[in-house]
C-alpha cells in the first residue's frame, strides 16, 4: 500500500489572496482563491492529509487577536469544506521574528507539529507562496512546492533564492495537480 501523502499549505497568498503590506484582520477581508479550493479538493479526492501552517506575527504585533483569528480560520474552513475539501488541521505560529520562537518559519517547528513523527518525509509536501516556506521545508526534509499566487510572483525571483524550491507552480491547484502525479 503506498503511503498516504501529507501536505502542508501556507495560508497567506496560498489559500488567500495575499493583501501584499498587510495581514487580514477581520474575517472579511479574507478572499478565498477559487484555485485553491479546487486544489484543496483534489488533494482531498486524492486521500491526502492535509494540513495549514502559517505565520500570524499579526497578533504578536497587536494588529488582531487570537479570537479573531479563530474567526478568520473558521471562516476559511467553512469555504474549503463547501467546495469538497478537508483539512485535518491547522498551526499558526502567533510569534513575530524578533520573538526567535522555534515555530516560525524558516524554523521547522511548525511543520513538526503538524506531521507524526514517524511519518516519512518524502511523503510530505509543503506549498508556500515565499523563500521562507520553501527553507522550513528543506529544513524539515520534505518536498516543496513554490506557488506564484503571492509574495513571489515570477519564476525569475525564483532564481535568486538561497533555498530553491523543488517545483514551482502557478497556484495551488496546479501544485496538487504536481502532488497527485507525483510517485509515493
Amino acid at each position: 500500500m503506498a503511503t498516504k501523502k501529507i501536505v502542508l499549505i501556507d495560508r497567506d497568498g496560498v489559500i488567500n489572496r495575499d493583501r501584499e503590506d498587510d495581514y487580514v484582520r477581520h474575517p472579511e477581508q479574507l478572499e478565498v482563491l477559487p484555485a485553491a479550493l479546487q486544489g484543496i479538493k483534489k488533494l482531498t479526492d486524492a486521500g491526502c492529509r492535509i494540513s495549514i501552517v502559517s505565520n500570524q506575527a499579526g497578533i504578536a504585533k497587536g494588529l488582531y487577536t487570537s479570537p479573531m483569528l479563530d474567526r478568520i480560520t473558521t471562516k476559511m474552513l467553512q469555504a474549503i469544506e463547501v467546495a469538497g475539501g478537508k483539512i485535518a488541521s491547522v498551526h499558526y505560529c502567533p510569534h513575530q521574528t524578533a520573538d526567535d520562537c522555534a515555530c516560525r518559519k524558516p524554523k521547522t517547528g511548525l511543520l513538526e507539529q503538524a506531521v507524526p513523527a514517524h511519518v516519512d518525509r518524502s511523503a510530505v509536501y509543503l506549498v508556500g507562496d515565499s523563500e521562507r516556506d520553501v527553507t522550513a521545508g528543506k529544513r524539515f526534509g520534505c518536498r516543496t512546492i513554490l506557488v506564484l499566487s503571492g509574495k513571489t510572483k515570477t519564476a525569475a525571483e525564483v532564481q535568486a533564492f538561497v533555498s530553491q524550491p523543488d517545483f514551482v507552480a502557478a497556484d495551488l491547484r496546479d501544485a496538487a495537480e504536481r502532488i497527485i502525479l507525483a510517485p509515493a
